[in-house]
């Protein structure tokens, strides 16, 4: 795991394929919040939400972007929704 304490907000998000996952709102814990812009509306029209992803998927923090491990379809699959 890379070190979580330079990720900061507004930084980029990708997964270990590249393809952005969202923007960084805060660093809550262990996990990343990511900011509720990169979010889709849901199925019953209610507004975007805030995602939360594992802070042990980071693999390198370089420059403005937070690299994961995971891809950044297998990280979508491990959201964490705000309650």
């Amino acid at each position: 795991m890379a070190d979580t304490s330079q990720i900061k907000e507004h930084m980029n998000v990708v997964g270990a394929d590249g393809v952005h996952l969202g923007t960084v709102d805060h660093l809550d814990g262990d996990r990343i919040k990511l900011t509720r812009t990169d979010s889709p509306q849901t199925e019953d029209g209610q507004g975007a939400k805030h995602h939360y992803i594992p802070a042990g998927l980071v693999a390198e923090v370089e420059g403005d972007t937070v690299r994961l491990s995971a891809t950044a379809q297998n990280a979508q699959d491990m959201f964490e929704e705000a309650e």
